[in-house]
């Protein structure tokens, strides 16, 4: 069991070290909402540049398809790597994408445009075109790493993995009565 622990250990640490790599991916091939600041009543006020744009929900789907990308192909080096599999190595693995989603999250939001956005609509001025900041509005994208790892693990296993060994049963259509001695 010891084994089984430390080798879920390590794969729960791998996979979550790889919520830095989605991060910079979902930085990097989120859409960019577009803002634009103006001055009402000697107050600046940030409205959308395209009101029917939908570069938000494109920053929630972008997270979400990479996620489960990211679940797959860690499913599958598991898989392949494992066979025997294991509860531990699951929970090992759910836990692993879990923990490397909010990763991604972070460092997504770190890397994108600053937070502060009346600061930034001063900054650029009035009427200029700026990016919102990276946020991710559905926090239900941060499960699409570990179910899709765990469906996937779960598939795999049940199509490829060990099988148990079949039961032996008697010769003959009956089972035969035990012996006049056993009795």
């Amino acid at each position: 069991m010891k084994t089984e622990l430390r080798e879920a250990a390590v794969v729960a640490v791998a996979v979550a070290l790889g919520g830095a790599l989605l991060g910079v991916l979902w930085w990097w091939l989120a859409p960019h909402v577009p803002l634009v600041g103006d001055v009402v009543e000697k107050n600046w006020v940030v409205y959308l540049k395209d009101t029917e744009g939908e570069q938000a929900i494109g920053v929630d789907g972008t997270f979400a398809l990479l996620g489960l990308a990211f679940g797959a192909v860690n499913a599958l080096v598991v898989f392949l790597l494992r066979r025997r599999g294991g509860v531990p190595l699951v929970v090992g693995l759910a836990l692993g994408g879990l923990l490397g989603s909010l990763l991604a999250w972070r460092i997504g939001v770190w890397l994108g445009p600053a937070d502060d956005v009346i600061a930034h609509a001063r900054e650029v001025g009035r009427g200029v075109t700026f990016d919102a900041p990276l946020k991710l509005g559905a926090k239900g994208a941060l499960l699409a790493w570990p179910l899709a790892a765990l469906v996937l693990h779960l598939g795999l296993m049940a199509l490829f993995g060990p099988r148990d060994p079949e039961p032996e049963f008697p010769s003959g259509p009956y089972p035969q009565p035990p012996a006049a001695h056993d009795r």
